[in-house]
């Protein structure tokens, strides 16, 4: 529950990038990053993990004696 908001980023961000190769990606085959759809999966879930990991709450780890 606690990394919750950081699997819904993976989870979109994987679909995105999905959507990104399937949509916009290099049909010669000549582009690496565009023309592999496993690579732009990985990608995208890695940007959305990465952008909603902004959002998530930090802990207190203000310690007192």
């Amino acid at each position: 529950m606690k990394n919750i908001l950081g699997l819904i980023g993976v989870v979109v961000g994987a679909i995105g990038g999905y959507a990104y190769y399937y949509y916009i990606g290099c049909a010669s085959g000549t582009c690496p990053l565009k023309s592999n759809p496993y690579i732009t999966v990985f990608m995208g879930a890695v940007i959305g993990y990465l952008i909603l990991d902004i959002f998530k709450k930090k802990e207190n780890t203000d310690e007192t004696n």
